[in-house]
């Protein structure tokens, strides 16, 4: 098959022409079976070096315009695969190399999860006389848990607690929890559990 899709920036193993990057994008929707934006898709493929953001925009924008993908309920940025697009998806899947589908689904879903944290969890940064104050707000979903206050002496501390913070919200919950009622057994596992983070 012909490459007709401009390869800057693809890894080893990534995909090389339109029509499988329309057909692994169908994939991602039919796999995942959640709404994604164009944004978590594309950059999805960018992250694992399947495709760059020209081609992976303007086939995401093909599909649009096919009626393969079209806005989901109640939203302005989120999409869903049409009935034609699962089509795709289901007879043409086979043509896409093993590795490609795998690491395009294992990154789409970490960015759904890091998008759901970033929703549901925030953080906020405000200039203080001497620095800045950092506001993290932790949710448990339907209701606000924690909120907390932290000066930090500049705002390189700033971005690295709003970072952090962001990696686990809950595992921040549960350590000042543990703290806060001296429940050692939970001290402990929560200190386990922030070792075994990344």
């Amino acid at each position: 098959m012909p490459y007709d899709a401009f390869d800057e920036g693809i890894s080893l193993g990534g995909i090389r022409t339109k029509n499988e990057i329309r057909t692994l994008i169908c994939y991602m929707f039919t796999t995942v079976n959640k709404p994604m934006s164009k944004e978590i898709v594309v950059n999805a493929l960018l992250k694992k070096g399947l495709t760059n953001y020209f081609e992976a925009s303007s086939c995401f924008d093909d599909l649009i315009n096919n009626g393969n993908l079209v806005l989901s309920d109640n939203s302005d940025k989120l999409y869903i695969t049409t009935a034609n697009g699962r089509v795709i998806s289901e007879q043409l899947e086979d043509t896409l190399p093993l590795t490609a589908k795998e690491r395009a689904i294992e990154c789409a879903l970490l960015l759904l999860e890091k998008e759901r944290i970033e929703r549901e969890n925030k953080v906020t940064t405000e200039k203080a006389d001497n620095g800045y104050y950092v506001n993290c707000e932790i949710s448990g979903g339907d209701m606000d848990l924690m909120q907390l206050k932290m000066y930090m002496p500049d705002s390189n501390q700033a971005r690295a607690v709003k970072k952090n913070f962001y990696k686990n919200p809950q595992l921040i919950y549960e350590v000042l929890v543990a703290t806060v009622t001296r429940n050692k057994e939970l001290i402990r596992q929560a200190l386990k559990d922030l070792d075994n983070m990344a």
